[in-house]
C-alpha cells in the first residue's frame, strides 16, 4: 500500500511550511509504517530533498539533459534524490507518446512512474506499458470533497479487472475527492492498492491528525 500526497502548488505548503508539512509526514509515516510519499512544487524539492520520506515530482518531461531551459528531465530528477514522478496528471496532460517514452525512462532509471488516467479506456491503455502506478482520477471529483470511493466505486473495481485482463503489473491507486480515512479504507476495499490525494490533506487545518486518520485507515 502506498499513499501519495500532491501538494500541486497550493499556497498552504509554500516556502519554509513545506518543511514542517514533510516533518509531519515523516513522524507519521515511522509510527505508522505506512509508506507515504510526497509530490511537493517542483521549486521546493531541493529543500526537502534529503528527507527520509520518498519524493516525486509533479511532472516530467520527454526532453533530454543540455539546452532544454525550463523543461522537468528525469536524469536530473534522479541526481537530486527524487524517485518517480507523476504523469500525465489531469491538469498537466501529454501526448500517448511521451507517456509511452517517459515510462519507460523512468524504469530505465529505476524510477517509479504514476501514470494519472481519466476513465477505463486509458486504464486498459496503459496497463499494456506496465507503469509501476496507474492511478484513476475522474477530473469531474478532483478537489470536490466527494470521494471516488463513495460516488465511482465502480471505476474502482473496473480498473483492477482491466488491469488484471491485460496480465500487467502495475497497481491501481485512486484519487479525487477523498477526504477521510472512510473514503480511504472504501477503496481499498474495492481493489486499490493505494491512495494519490491532495486538497482533503494540504488544506486540512490539522495536518498531524488528517494524515495519521488516513494511515490508520491503510494499516
Amino acid at each position: 500500500m502506498v499513499f501519495i500526497i500532491n501538494c500541486k502548488n497550493y499556497e498552504e505548503i509554500s516556502g519554509d511550511k513545506i518543511i514542517e508539512f514533510v516533518k509531519i509526514i515523516e513522524e507519521v509515516s515511522k509510527k505508522s509504517k505506512v509508506k507515504i510519499a510526497i509530490a511537493p512544487p517542483q521549486h521546493l524539492i531541493g529543500a526537502i530533498a534529503n528527507s527520509s520520506i520518498p519524493i516525486l515530482a509533479q511532472h516530467v518531461d520527454n526532453e533530454k539533459i543540455g539546452s532544454t531551459t525550463g523543461f522537468v528531465i528525469p536524469e536530473l530528477l534522479k541526481k537530486s534524490k527524487v524517485s518517480g514522478s507523476l504523469i500525465n496528471h489531469s491538469e498537466h496532460r501529454i501526448s500517448e507518446k511521451d507517456i509511452i517514452h517517459l515510462v519507460s525512462k523512468l524504469r530505465e532509471l529505476k524510477m517509479i512512474s504514476i501514470v494519472c488516467v481519466r476513465d477505463i479506456a486509458e486504464v486498459k491503455k496503459y496497463a499494456k506499458i506496465n507503469p509501476d502506478y496507474l492511478a484513476i482520477e475522474p477530473p469531474e471529483l478532483i478537489g470536490s470533497g466527494k470521494a471516488i470511493s463513495n460516488e465511482r466505486p465502480e471505476l474502482i473495481t473496473k480498473a483492477v479487472d482491466a488491469i488484471n485482463s491485460e496480465n500487467s503489473k502495475t497497481k491501481l491507486l485512486c484519487g479525487a475527492g477523498i477526504i477521510s480515512g472512510k473514503d480511504v479504507k472504501r477503496a481499498l476495499e474495492l481493489g486499490s492498492k493505494g491512495i494519490l490525494v491532495a486538497s482533503g490533506i494540504i488544506k486540512a487545518k490539522d495536518w498531524s491528525k488528517i494524515i495519521n486518520e488516513f494511515s490508520k485507515a491503510m494499516e
